[in-house]
């Protein structure tokens, strides 16, 4: 089977708005940005006053660092970026990684019981575990070495409440970062020492018998010496009945999953920086129980999966006298993964586990500089070697039979590495218009070497206007998971996967008007080859990864944020896409021609008090099996308080705030084409710094 659905290609005459509302929301995001109303407006508010507070609103442009691999404001970034801040997740009341990425422009998130998964610009196959999504904290790669996973949910490596602030760079990255920065690199910047100033503990609540505790201790000495130390708890017994209508039958228990959906994670944290070094170190556990019974396991039964990460990365940074900047880092790299159940195809006196156990080392050297006044270059070096790569199955004989028998089904141990340099170039050909041109040389000892070119021609005609052409080409090389993994009963490997590559083209208009709002409009085509998905092979019923067929995306992206005086802003987005299957013309699985989403602040005690909004909309997704899951809104509210007792943050949400029943597809592993998502939930958080 393979993972598209039976419905046709017809984004631009979509029957749920028509043609002429789609073009008239065009027209009229496009006259609102229009650079000469935004020249008009100026024009007429030259010497009126305004407050300090209403000065900075859009007066500073904000700057991102992984788009280049160097500060730079995000007008001169050579993709479309958006920026979310510490404040921005407070006040809205995010609980984890996935809802904050899921309020973002373009961007959708699907849970099937066990992970979160991230849709991209109309792409987002149920299972794919985000290996086309590069996830970087502080700069450090987080993809793991076997599933080349970029965790998002509460198997997200750190606690959320340690960002300062995330970087969301659209658009291919191999240029820079290689392998899996395929339809955006997320790069999340951690909290200084400063900004703690001492201790800080929080606590929280909620739904399903949900708790999550925090201490952390920051600070930066005379001496230059800035530390951050940083443990987390977080436990939730989740729904303890959830009915799955496929298994409704008297043998597995009338299809109710009873106490099957707990999750649980421990994390720590700490950073040193002292003058140009930095060392971080992490470590992060997460356990889940599935109650979904997928890859034919039995249902009711207990299925848990135990995710183990961690890094020890040293960076050395120093710019010199000469305008070049020296950059280097060394890290040390564990991911283990591990699994219980019983399957339906084996005995249930016999119990399977899967082992993980993957280690590796990467180190980096990158010089920038700045050549003639009108070219800033970048070359570098990056280098990995996985030192081990081990995959097992194991079945395990229990009561009732010969104990302590073990039966291995695989045993696959491997180590690899690659090596690859890239060079960046940022010409200033005039006062505004530049070209950001870039290239990278990977060379894989699996299967070879890969070429990533990218090039973006950035024009400012006006002060507050910018226009974006970008092209680039990325690859996903295989993993060890799609190539080797082998469970015996439901799932084959295949050594014969070649990287799956895409080009890209963009047309970006960004324009900020007036000192409180900024628009942003993003047209996009993508060219998907070699596409590795998880199917069905009909000759034999077993799962397996391969090369299916090309894909092909296009659409149109609108965004207008607002920011007033004494904390009022907010931010709307509207997305209209189109991704296929180029073959057959049929809608790929788990793509939603529409996302539309709204958010707002609202200061109800100025700078103390704020009452914030979230509504969200998804249109209808197809499933592996030809059918649809419904479109949905959702509507969550959170309240925020802070400094009303000296340094005490108070927040209270409540999500789905009208209960609306809603599901997300099944991937290939589960009997399930639908999994329902939850209903009505709150939360109460407490912060306090001592």
């Amino acid at each position: 089977m393979l993972i598209i659905c039976n419905k046709k290609k017809n984004i631009f005459f979509s029957k749920v708005n028509g043609k002429s509302q789609i073009f008239s929301i065009i027209a009229f995001f496009i006259f609102c940005f229009s650079p000469y109303r935004c020249l008009a407006e100026s024009e007429i508010s030259l010497g009126s006053s305004t407050s300090s507070e209403e000065m900075i609103l859009f007066q500073e442009i904000p700057s991102v660092y992984g788009a280049s691999k160097y500060e730079q404001k995000v007008t001169e970034a050579p993709s479309s970026v958006s920026i979310i801040t510490a404040e921005e997740i407070k006040k809205y009341g995010y609980r984890n990684f996935a809802e904050i990425l899921r309020s973002v422009r373009g961007f959708d998130v699907t849970y099937d019981r066990n992970y979160h998964y991230l849709g991209v610009r109309g792409f987002g196959l149920p299972g794919d575990y985000n290996t086309r999504i590069l996830l970087l904290i502080d700069g450090h790669r987080i993809n793991d070495a076997i599933y080349e996973q970029a965790p998002i949910g509460t198997d997200f490596p750190i606690d959320i409440d340690l960002i300062d602030r995330i970087e969301i760079i659209r658009g291919p990255g191999s240029s820079l970062y290689g392998t899996n920065a395929f339809f955006a690199v997320i790069n999340v910047i951690t909290r200084r020492g400063r900004d703690f100033k001492g201790v800080e503990t929080s606590g929280e609540g909620g739904s399903f018998g949900t708790y999550k505790g925090r201490v952390s201790y920051g600070n930066k000495f005379q001496n230059g010496l800035e530390m951050v130390f940083s443990g987390s708890y977080y436990s939730s017994e989740g729904d303890d009945r959830l009915f799955f209508k496929e298994f409704d039958t008297p043998e597995n228990n009338n299809g109710i999953a009873e106490d099957l959906d707990n999750d649980r994670f421990t994390a720590f944290f700490n950073k040193y920086s002292f003058r140009d070094f930095t060392l971080q170190l992490n470590y992060h556990q997460r356990e889940k129980v599935v109650p979904t019974a997928p890859f034919d396991t039995r249902f009711n039964k207990r299925f848990f999966t135990v995710d183990e990460r961690g890094w020890a990365d040293l960076k050395y940074e120093r710019i010199f006298d000469n305008q070049l900047n020296f950059l280097s880092r060394i890290n040390y790299n564990f991911y283990d993964y591990n699994d219980d159940y019983s399957s339906n195809e084996l005995p249930e006196t016999i119990k399977t586990s899967d082992d993980v156990d993957s280690q590796w080392l990467q180190g980096e050297v990158q010089l920038t500089k700045i050549f003639l006044e009108k070219h800033k270059s970048t070359l570098g070096f990056d280098y990995r070697h996985y030192i081990q790569q081990d995959q097992r199955t194991i079945n395990h004989i229990k009561d009732g039979a010969i104990p302590g028998v073990r039966r291995e089904i695989l045993d696959d141990k491997r180590d690899s590495q690659y090596w690859a340099v890239y060079l960046q170039d940022e010409f200033a050909i005039t006062d505004n218009l530049s070209l950001n041109a870039g290239i990278r040389f990977d060379y894989f000892y699996t299967f070879g070497n890969a070429i990533s070119p990218r090039a973006a021609l950035i024009y400012n005609p006006f002060e507050k206007t910018t226009f974006k052409f970008i092209y680039g080409q990325a690859f996903r090389a295989p993993n060890a998971y799609e190539l080797y993994y082998n469970d015996g009963t439901s799932q084959k490997p295949n050594d014969n996967l070649d990287p799956e590559t895409i080009d890209t083209y963009e047309l970006i208009y960004e324009q900020s008007f007036g000192k409180r709002f900024r628009g942003t409009i993003v047209g996009f085509y993508n060219s998907i080859d070699d596409l590795i998905a998880l199917k069905t092979d009909p000759k034999d019923g077993l799962l397996v990864f391969d090369n299916v067929d090309k894909v092909r995306a296009k659409g149109i992206e609108l965004e207008l944020e607002a920011k007033w005086e004494h904390g009022f802003e907010g931010r709307t987005s509207y997305t209209i896409q189109e991704t296929d299957d180029k073959r057959t013309g049929e809608s790929l699985v788990n793509s939603p021609e529409h996302l539309a989403k709204f958010n707002v602040i609202i200061p109800l005690v100025e700078r103390r008090l704020f009452l914030s909004g979230e509504e969200q909309y998804t249109s209808k997704r197809g499933t592996l099996s030809g059918g649809f899951v419904e479109d949905f809104f959702i509507t969550n509210i959170t309240l925020y308080s802070r400094n009303i007792f000296k340094t005490l943050e108070v927040s209270g949400g409540v999500f789905n705030i009208f209960n609306k029943e809603y599901e997300d597809p099944g991937g290939e592993e589960h009997v399930q084409d639908t999994i329902e998502q939850d209903g009505r939930t709150f939360r109460i958080k407490i912060t306090y710094a001592f």
